[in-house]
């Protein structure tokens, strides 16, 4: 059956197009009362960047602490909170940072008009009622949440995601200025994701045209810059906002692959950070993805990035047997690799195996 697929419903593209903001959360201010809730990441507390956020004096502001992966018990936290003031819902959830705040803030979102905790929406089309309105602006580029089906969450049992037609953003701010002063090697890592994303997009069983079209452009743009002389140019963060912006919506019409499956895993067990994370797995998938591999060292060099070592060496059997468990649940990821019949390929000895190597 042919899904009718849901996309971001409006975007706001240019430098300095921030500025513009007001004048579109005006537009949903249309009782005296209405409020917005800004999420916005905790790099920019205290900073001057505060002072360009167009807050009323109604609005809450909520600081996001991003030092682990979004946890379903800090959307609920946020959601109770906000309700307890009686003040109704937000006119909009405001996301402002990376994929972390902005997968917050399409969760959020949702939690508004849907009953219990987030945890029980983890999986695909589960969420029953329309959220609120959200409006997601990246402030670092490359995990696609901006644009995505999906807002992925830890909860108490799984790394999954809430995902359906409910959940892209309704307004997208694409201003390549916010991501000019973001440090390495942190952008590196959450570009990687993007340049996963389409690898992965575009090697398996689910791919389709349109999946394809987006990615492969996408992946153009990620070769332009990361394998250039100088990334980190105004014009290559350009091309960056924009390759995560396709990147995103290839996966709409496509699935991820083995370095997701496995880094999801690894994420629940140590809380590593998504970009970091599947930057350590990929590395590892020369079986699976051997010239695109060769092609991230080649990008790694190029950018004098260095992963860490032995980032498994140190776990419990235990440990390795939790991810091991939640990587083979993720069974449309391997189907896209491996086909119907992942399970006689994907084996416990395998992940196991390629863990130990991390």
């Amino acid at each position: 059956m042919f899904r009718n697929l849901k996309a971001v419903g409006r975007v706001l593209y240019g430098r300095n197009s921030l500025a513009q903001l007001d004048d579109v959360l005006n537009e949903l201010r249309v009782e005296n009362d209405s409020y917005v809730l800004f999420l916005v990441d905790e790099y920019f507390d205290g900073k001057d960047f505060m002072k360009r956020i167009p807050m009323h004096p109604q609005d809450i502001l909520k600081i996001i602490d991003i030092t682990e992966e979004p946890k379903t018990k800090t959307v609920d936290e946020i959601v109770a909170e906000v309700k307890s003031l009686g003040k109704g819902n937000p006119v909009s959830v405001v996301g402002i940072g990376g994929g972390s705040v902005m997968d917050y803030a399409k969760s959020t979102r949702l939690m508004f008009n849907n009953e219990g905790s987030s945890s029980l929406y983890q999986g695909l089309d589960l969420i029953k009622n329309k959220g609120v309105h959200c409006t997601v602006i990246p402030t670092i580029s490359g995990c696609g949440a901006e644009v995505s089906m999906t807002t992925v969450l830890t909860g108490p049992v799984k790394k999954l995601g809430i995902k359906g037609n409910f959940t892209p953003a309704d307004q997208l701010v694409i201003d390549p200025d916010l991501i000019a002063t973001v440090p390495e090697p942190q952008r590196f890592y959450t570009a990687m994701d993007c340049y996963i994303h389409n690898i992965e997009a575009l090697n398996g069983h689910r791919k389709t045209v349109m999946g394809d079209s987006l990615g492969i452009e996408s992946l153009r743009l990620c070769r332009e810059i990361f394998l250039s002389e100088d990334s980190h140019t105004p014009e290559n963060d350009e091309k960056l906002m924009i390759a995560s912006y396709l990147g995103g919506l290839s996966l709409t019409y496509s699935e991820v692959g083995a370095c997701h499956a496995i880094s999801y895993g690894l994420a629940t067990v140590t809380g590593v950070h998504h970009g970091l994370g599947n930057c350590i797995v990929f590395n590892q998938l020369d079986e699976f993805y051997p010239e695109a591999v060769k092609e991230f060292r080649q990008m790694m060099h190029n950018n004098n990035i260095d992963l860490p070592k032995g980032f498994n060496a140190n776990r419990t059997p235990e440990e390795i047997e939790k991810m091991i468990d939640i990587s083979l649940t993720l069974i449309f990821m391997w189907a896209h690799v491996c086909g119907p019949n992942w399970q006689d390929i994907i084996t416990r000895e395998k992940l196991r195996g390629l863990l130990l190597k991390m």
